[in-house]
C-alpha cells in the first residue's frame, strides 16, 4: 500500500484567537454536513516543499472536525522523480518536454501507485502531476476525484501539457492558485483556491527576539550587522543567483551586509544538489553568504529564527506557482522584497506591504532603501502582516476546502 503520512493533532479552536470566533464557527457548522466522509491526499513527497507544508496543518484539522481523512505518500525512485522534475520545470514553461522512456517511466510508477492504492474513498484528492495518472487507473477506487495543481501552468510547454491533459480531464474538479494559471485545454471544472500558512506551526509561532539571535549566532551570522534573507528550494526559478548578485550590488554601499540563503533539499527533487552546487559555486567563497539547508539541521525552528532576525526578506523568483514562503516570511512582520511573478503579486502590494521588483539591480535598490529608513520597512512589515492574516491563514484554506469537497460529493 501507499505509504500514510504520521501527522500530529490540531485543534481547530487554537486557532479562534488569530482568524476570529466567526470564521471557526463557519468551518464547524460546513463540517457537520461532512462528518466521517473519508477523504485522501495523495502527493508525492512527506517534506520539503509547499505541497508537505501545507498538508502537515490542513490534514489533522480536517480531521479535528469530523472528516475520516488521510494524506498517503507514493512509491517512486530516482528514475521517477527526474522525469517529474523535468515534466514540472516543463509545466512552468521549460521548452525541454520529457523523452519517450522517462514518459514511460512515469506512466509505470503510476500504475504501480495506482494498484497500490487502497479502496473505499469518498474522495481522493491528488496533489500536482507527479501522480496524476492514477485517477486514470484506479478511478473506481474513490467516489470523486480532485486534481491539485501547485505549479503555474500560465505557460506552460505544449508539447508536456498535450501529452498530460487526458490523464487531468479524468478529473470532474481541479484546484488552482490562481485565475491565470488555469490551461484552456483542461476540461475539468476548475476552481480557485490560494494555499495558506499554519501560523502556529513551529516555523510561523511567535519568536522572541532573543532567541532568534541565538539560534542565528549558532549559524555564523554576525547579529549586530544587517542580514538580507531568502528561504526557499535551491531551484532555478527561485533565483539564488540573482539574490547573491542583487546583495553584491547593496555591499558596494553598505559593506557589512550578510546573507542568508535557507532551503530545503526534496526527495523529489533531484535536480537539488546541482542547483544547490551552482549556488556554492556562485557564492566565491564569501564569508558573508550563509548557503544552509536541511542536511545543516536547519529545520523549521531555524527558519523562524533567521526570518524573524533578518532586516530584509526576500523571494527573488523568477517563475512561482504561489511562494508560500512569501506569507510565511511577511507573517514575521518584516518588510519583504519579491519578484514580481505568479503568485507573489497576489500575496504582496508593491509599496504598501512589501515591494516588487524584476531584476537584481531593482531589487538591490529596493533592500538599500529598506535599510536607509527602519521607520518604512517597520511599516511594510506591519501591513504584511496584517493582509496574512485576513487572507493566507490555514483556517481560510479549510473552510475553502469544505466548501469545495461539499459540493463535489453533493
Amino acid at each position: 500500500m501507499l505509504q500514510p503520512v504520521p501527522l500530529a493533532q490540531k485543534n481547530l479552536s487554537d486557532y479562534a484567537s488569530i482568524v476570529g470566533r466567526s470564521l471557526i464557527d463557519e468551518i464547524r457548522l460546513l463540517a457537520e454536513r461532512l462528518a466521517g466522509r473519508r477523504i485522501l491526499h495523495m502527493s508525492a513527497t512527506a517534506f520539503g516543499g509547499g505541497v508537505s507544508e501545507i498538508l502537515y496543518a490542513l490534514v489533522p484539522l480536517m480531521v479535528d472536525v469530523g472528516l475520516d481523512c488521510e494524506w498517503h505518500v507514493i512509491y517512486g525512485r530516482e528514475e521517477f522523480f527526474n522525469a517529474t522534475k523535468l515534466m514540472h520545470n516543463a509545466l512552468q514553461g521549460n521548452p525541454v518536454d520529457l523523452d519517450g522512456q522517462q514518459w514511460n517511466v512515469w506512466t509505470d510508477y503510476n500504475e504501480i501507485n495506482a494498484r497500490e492504492l487502497s479502496d473505499g474513498w469518498d474522495l481522493c484528492v491528488v496533489h500536482d502531476p507527479q501522480p496524476a495518472a492514477v485517477c486514470q487507473l484506479a478511478h473506481d477506487k474513490a467516489k470523486h476525484w480532485i486534481w491539485r495543481c501547485h505549479i503555474d501552468l500560465s505557460t506552460p510547454n505544449p508539447d508536456t501539457l498535450a501529452r498530460l491533459s487526458p490523464y487531468i480531464d479524468c478529473y470532474p474538479d481541479a484546484v488552482f492558485h490562481m485565475p491565470g494559471y488555469v490551461p484552456a485545454e483542461i476540461a475539468s471544472r476548475p476552481h480557485v483556491i490560494p494555499p495558506a500558512i499554519d501560523p502556529l506551526a513551529p516555523k510561523n509561532m511567535a519568536f522572541s527576539p532573543d532567541d532568534a539571535v541565538y539560534i542565528c549566532e549558532q549559524f555564523g551570522i554576525d547579529v549586530d550587522r544587517p542580514l538580507l534573507c531568502q528561504v526557499s528550494r535551491f531551484d532555478p526559478w527561485k533565483d539564488p543567483l540573482g539574490v547573491i548578485d542583487a546583495y553584491r550590488l547593496v555591499k558596494q554601499e553598505v559593506p557589512e551586509v550578510q546573507l542568508a540563503l535557507v532551503g530545503s533539499m526534496a526527495t523529489d527533487d533531484p535536480e537539488g544538489w546541482d542547483y544547490f552546487n551552482a549556488t556554492v559555486a556562485h557564492a566565491d567563497g564569501d564569508p558573508d553568504i550563509h548557503i544552509l539547508n536541511n542536511l545543516n539541521n536547519v529545520g523549521a525552528i531555524e527558519v523562524n529564527a533567521f526570518q524573524s532576525h533578518c532586516d530584509v526578506v526576500i523571494q527573488k523568483s523568477i517563475r512561482e506557482g504561489f511562494g508560500l514562503t512569501v506569507s510565511e516570511a511577511i507573517w514575521k512582520a518584516k518588510p519583504f522584497v519579491g519578484g514580481n511573478v505568479g503568485g507573489i503579486p497576489l500575496q504582496v502590494t508593491d509599496g504598501q506591504s512589501g515591494f516588487l521588483v524584476e531584476s537584481p539591480a531593482h531589487c538591490a535598490q529596493r533592500c538599500l532603501e529598506i535599510l536607509a529608513d527602519p521607520a518604512l520597512g517597520a511599516r511594510l512589515g506591519r501591513a504584511g502582516k496584517e493582509a496574512v492574516r485576513r487572507r493566507f491563514l490555514m483556517p481560510r484554506l479549510l473552510r475553502d476546502w469544505l466548501e469545495l469537497i461539499d459540493g463535489a460529493l453533493g
